[in-house]
């Protein structure tokens, strides 16, 4: 597997040949880069730079690394220890950093590791900044490093989580004595990393004390395959149902997507965890436009793969649903341009801009619970109040000397007369259904994913889409 280099970070499968996989070499110089980054951008700081690193077995060695990095550019540490995405964001902003590193390879499985890298205001960088370090890291063989005397100092910090868990319950929208009043049962899947300590502290500040612990502790040894869906989460779909518990909770190792498990043991979906959440977001919006108006709107954004779902509650409460370029970054961008409280992806990533603008499953999971205790219904009860659509997620691999861009040029010609969005791949709306197609920027594949009012149908237009590549290829 090829060393993936995009504007978010630097991933890779730990060990092997430097240029080919997430190497010791690889580490080096790309902390090395986002070390002449800081330099260059604030040229006149004494500079600090939040470190945090999921659970995973290689973690303790690459942050290791990023350290000595940054400290021989005379760089100040300040390590979080194991610490989730969200609250390495936060504690950029709360410590007055001008940046952030953190060692996580997110929902990919064992093996793998990556350095996810953050700008001033705890963000990941946009495509201008990223491409920047991908030049300095080609370009940074004439480092002068400093002197001992002035070398960056080390500080461990490991309770910065706990001020992340203290301002979401600050929150106007978060009613933590209703959630403890409702002594909800919970099983917390940790997946074996930072979820595991981090989820459960959470659910203990609002109260609850019946918590069932899964795969919670941080040893980095996955239970399962560590992204959040339905065929990797067998295991806490049966122990929801033989504890008879409220509903289950899962995160990805690094905490910034979020799964639910209904009462019965089904998945909630995790399409739907970002729809529930804005649905009580909008819902209750008075709140917070009384507290500041006219900061935020109504309108919601979600990337251009998520579910139509969160476009009809928006309607449904007066706004407007605005698409982004699948990635975190454009999803953000997108969010400040229309000023909206509520945002995020269709892979259970919630993005809450009063909290901060990054994925987090910890302020999402207190936003549901809150919304749950407040409606007083069953996990499945509150489910069945959405708009329900069938999504079907399928991939085409494709031989290099195949120019993807030339293809999906040809597929909008055809498809010209429906609605089409164009500023990611190519995604067709019609009335109840949609396609969106994109290419890989790493692989030669075509993802293709399809959302529509019955499984059949969505089934149904990846097939057709699926046949018309396969006839221009021929």
């Amino acid at each position: 597997m090829s060393l993936i280099k995009s504007i978010s970070g630097i991933r890779g499968n730990i060990g092997g040949i430097p240029g080919e996989n997430l190497t010791p070499f690889d580490i080096l110089k790309f902390s090395l880069a986002y070390g002449l980054f800081i330099k260059e951008n604030y040229p006149n700081s004494r500079h600090k730079v939040i470190v945090g690193r999921d659970a995973r077995i290689s973690g303790e060695m690459v942050k290791n690394i990023v350290v000595g990095a940054l400290n021989s550019l005379g760089i100040n540490i300040l390590d979080m220890g194991l610490a989730s995405t969200p609250s390495v964001e936060m504690a950029v902003v709360s410590q007055e950093a001008q940046g952030g590193i953190i060692v996580t390879a997110s929902h990919n499985p064992q093996g793998w590791n990556a350095l996810k890298l953050l700008n001033a205001q705890g963000e990941f960088l946009s495509k201008q900044e990223g491409e920047k370090i991908l030049e300095l890291a080609e370009n940074n063989q004439s480092i002068n490093f400093l002197s001992e005397e002035n070398l960056g100092y080390y500080t461990l910090n490991a309770y910065l989580d706990f001020d992340h868990i203290r301002k979401i319950l600050e929150l106007p929208l978060i009613d933590k004595e209703l959630i403890t009043q409702k002594k909800f049962k919970i099983v917390v899947d940790g997946v074996n990393s930072v979820g595991g300590m981090v989820v459960p502290s959470l659910l203990r500040e609002l109260g609850l004390v019946d918590i069932i612990e899964l795969n919670c502790h941080p040893t980095g040894i996955f239970a399962h395959k560590p992204e959040p869906i339905a065929e990797n989460l067998t295991q806490i779909m049966e122990a929801v149902k033989k504890e008879k518990a409220d509903l289950g909770i899962v995160v990805d190792p690094d905490v910034d997507r979020l799964v639910f498990i209904d009462e019965n043991g089904q998945m909630f979906g995790e399409e739907y965890t970002l729809v529930t959440v804005a649905d009580y977001i909008l819902e209750n919006f008075s709140l917070i436009d009384k507290q500041k108006p006219g900061k935020y709107t109504k309108n919601t954004v979600s990337n251009l793969s998520s579910s139509r779902a969160l476009k009809d509650i928006t309607e449904k409460h007066g706004g407007k649903y605005e698409a982004a370029a699948v990635g975190e970054v454009n999803v953000v961008t997108k969010m400040k341009e229309v000023k909206s409280l509520i945002g995020g992806e269709g892979n259970g990533g919630v993005i809450f801009s009063e909290l901060h603008y990054g994925r987090d499953a910890l302020v999402g999971i207190a936003l549901f619970l809150t919304h749950l205790a407040k409606k007083n219904i069953k996990v499945s009860e509150l489910r069945h109040e959405l708009p329900e659509y069938f999504m079907v997620k399928d991939r085409m691999e494709l031989t290099p000397v195949i120019n993807i861009k030339e293809l999906l040029n040809k597929i909008e010609l055809d498809y010209q007369s429906e609605k089409i969005t164009n500023i990611d791949g190519i995604k067709i709306d019609w009335p109840g259904s949609w396609v969106h197609l994109r290419a890989s920027n790493t692989e030669p594949i075509i993802r293709i994913y399809s959302e529509a009012k019955t499984l059949v149908e969505a089934e149904d237009k990846v097939k057709e889409i699926k046949d018309k590549i396969l006839a221009y290829i021929k």
